[in-house]
């Protein structure tokens, strides 16, 4: 049997983007975004990764994905808590359900969850903790860097 590929889930998951998109149903008005985009990487990551066994993947689907659900949540309910913690916790997530596969990377799993449900539900937190919350303002503003840095990695890293 022939393996699964990434690439095919990707292009079954964009396609079908684009082909609800031009189909205007009125139904799924909501879903004609960008973080709809990252939730189908993110599927399309997920599925691989169980389909074919690479447990790696878990990592970068947990990522986009709940990137994804979470700018969902912000554009279209009120309740949604948009807060830095949210962040971490889609990472340290990340690294727990890779645990549950891998048995790697549960001590980065607890640390950046329980820093998550300390940020987002304790309400007298000390005063030192709000250093963090400058250095979240500064990666919000400039996390195009990251990207830009990574791509010129990339490019010059030898193989």
């Amino acid at each position: 049997m022939k393996k699964n590929n990434l690439i095919s889930y990707i292009l079954i998951g964009l396609g079908t983007f684009f082909l609800l998109k031009e189909l205007k149903i009125p139904i799924l008005t909501d879903f004609y975004s960008w973080p709809t985009l990252l939730i189908l990487l993110g599927a399309a990551f997920f599925i691989h990764a169980y389909s074919a066994k690479e447990y790696k993947n878990i990592f970068p689907a947990v990522i986009l994905l709940g990137l994804g659900v979470h700018f969902h949540g912000i554009a279209h309910y009120s309740f949604w808590i948009d807060h830095w913690g949210v962040y971490t916790f889609i990472v340290g997530l990340a690294f727990f359900l890779r645990f549950l596969k891998t048995k790697q990377g549960i001590v980065p799993s607890i640390i950046l969850i329980g820093i998550s449900i300390f940020a987002i539900f304790v309400d007298n937190q000390p005063s030192w903790f709000v250093w963090i919350y400058d250095i979240m303002n500064w990666i919000e503003r400039f996390w195009p860097l990251l990207l830009i840095g990574i791509g010129v990695y990339l490019l010059l890293r030898k193989k």
